[in-house]
């Protein structure tokens, strides 16, 4: 399941105890509507291993001026509420895959 991330949300969702993927992105980006799918099914493969969640640059720009997002679609992976990957960029599911298994 995805978590819907905010400015408001960030410093907790970090804190929660589990290594955290977060998937910077807009509406209006088109790499990002590819990406999308990809990250929800990663989801709920990795569900209850990893935090999933999505923060929308336009309405949280808080947290994606505090991680430098320039580019979108974004993935940052944290271990221990401390960034350790980024992802750039769309990308295949396999890819995402073994980013993911990265955090275990």
């Amino acid at each position: 399941m995805v978590k819907t991330v905010t400015d408001a949300n960030l410093k907790e969702t970090l804190a929660a105890g589990k290594p955290v993927v977060l998937d910077f992105w807009a509406t209006w980006c088109g790499p990002c509507r590819m990406v999308s799918p990809l990250v929800d099914e990663l989801a709920d493969e990795f569900d209850g291993q990893i935090i999933v969640g999505k923060v929308d640059v336009d309405d949280n720009d808080e947290a994606a001026a505090e991680y430098g997002i320039m580019s979108i679609p974004t993935i940052l992976f944290f271990k221990n509420g401390e960034l350790v990957n980024r992802h750039v960029g769309a990308a295949p599911k396999e890819v995402l895959r073994d980013l993911f298994k990265q955090l275990l």
